[in-house]
């Protein structure tokens, strides 16, 4: 009677696996692709686009003043207003540094942009463009919304939902896997064959799967919930920046590493919503590999530039130290150049494994229909 109920169980877990990945087939291949390249791309960019993304820094002693920055972007591009900035250093021994990224907006129709600033020579390597703009950036849009906005963040969280549940409905349908663990039976029919190869892949990548649908399931769900409660009403279109005009920035990133040790700021975000402030993310020494470099953040009041409030991962609550690690998780350079080609082949493995279980759905619906 055990053995009915566990067969019957088994069957209808096997529908729900089969079901599921035909209705995710095309979207999960989409993500599958889409993310493997964008593992490399930040290499893409460099490559593409050597002019804008990279900076001479030999014979250079330090960064132009972060005032002097934003004052020549806004000199020139008066029709934008400054969102965020993104801010790279040079290695003591590199000659060679990654631009600057400065997040613009749009005064005519609050669409963000971006531009390329050596922050070394205080040249502007690029005029603004739309935030998609560039191959990859496309591409990561494509990644997170196919190309939908709103609607595609709600899709991308299902799908991511999905995956999920392909990846442990598959270890619970497989989970005798180690008794042929490798195995392919290379002479048997091509369905069995096939069926070998499903269930090879779905083994070995099925860690990498765990962790890719539920990172970017948060991702993509975090941004739905924070959609829905902070921007009920459309987001306000701004025609004067927000922040005092005496408010030194250079002076605040100086004071980050004041306000909280070893910090070191990656990121910081100027106030385009009326409830904002200035706020600096960045990094701080830790023992922990997967902490990211966005981790710990510091928040300046936008009239006076006091210091409103320090976020210090190091002292953060084990479920935010655990969400932080979901950024080098998904994308998988926490290890250098050997996660992210591990990342980049198995982030490819939806795909193949879309295309072998839909020889098995077709199969089996073809032996009923009679064909």
């Amino acid at each position: 009677m055990q053995f009915i109920k566990n067969s019957l169980m088994r069957k209808t877990l096997f529908k729900w696996h089969s079901f599921s990945a035909v209705i995710a087939l095309i979207p999960l291949m989409v993500i599958a692709v889409t993310g493997s390249i964008l593992v490399y791309k930040v290499e893409l960019d460099t490559w593409l686009m050597p002019e804008q993304m990279q900076v001479a820094v030999e014979g250079r002693q330090s960064r132009i003043d972060l005032n002097e920055l934003i004052a020549s972007i806004e000199t020139k591009y008066p029709e934008f207003l400054m969102g965020s900035w993104e801010l790279f250093y040079a290695s003591e021994d590199a000659s060679l540094s990654r631009a600057d990224t400065a997040y613009l907006i749009s005064k005519e129709n609050g669409n963000w942009y971006k531009i390329y600033i050596d922050q070394y020579s205080g040249q502007l390597l690029s005029q603004p463009v739309p935030v998609e703009h560039d191959f990859t950036d496309w591409l990561l849009s494509v990644h997170y919304t196919f190309l939908l906005d709103f609607t595609g963040t709600i899709l991308g969280s299902i799908f991511a939902i999905i995956l999920l549940f392909l990846a442990i409905s598959g270890i619970v349908l497989y989970r005798g896997f180690w008794k042929r663990f490798f195995t392919l039976r290379l002479g048997a029919a091509k369905r069995i064959f096939y069926s070998d190869v499903h269930k090879l892949i779905g083994i070995v990548s099925s860690p990498i799967l765990l962790i890719l649908a539920i990172t970017g399931g948060y991702y993509n769900i975090a941004a739905v919930v924070h959609e829905v409660e902070e921007h009920v009403e459309p987001h306000p279109k701004l025609s004067k920046a927000l922040y005092s005009p005496n408010i030194d920035f250079q002076k605040l990133l100086n004071e980050t590493s004041n306000d909280l040790k070893g910090y070191r700021a990656t990121y910081f975000t100027f106030p385009f919503e009326p409830d904002l402030h200035i706020t600096f993310f960045g990094e701080v020494p830790t023992a922990n590999p997967l902490t990211s470099e966005y981790a710990s953040m510091l928040i300046y009041d936008r009239e006076s530039g006091a210091l409103m409030s320090t976020y210090d991962i190091r002292s953060a609550s084990n479920l935010n130290v655990v969400i932080d690690t979901f950024r080098k998780l998904h994308f998988g350079y926490f290890g250098g150049v050997i996660t992210k080609f591990i990342w980049c082949v198995l982030g490819l493995t939806p795909l193949w494994l879309a295309l072998t279980g839909f020889y098995f759905y077709w199969f089996r619906n073809r032996r009923r229909l009679g064909l």
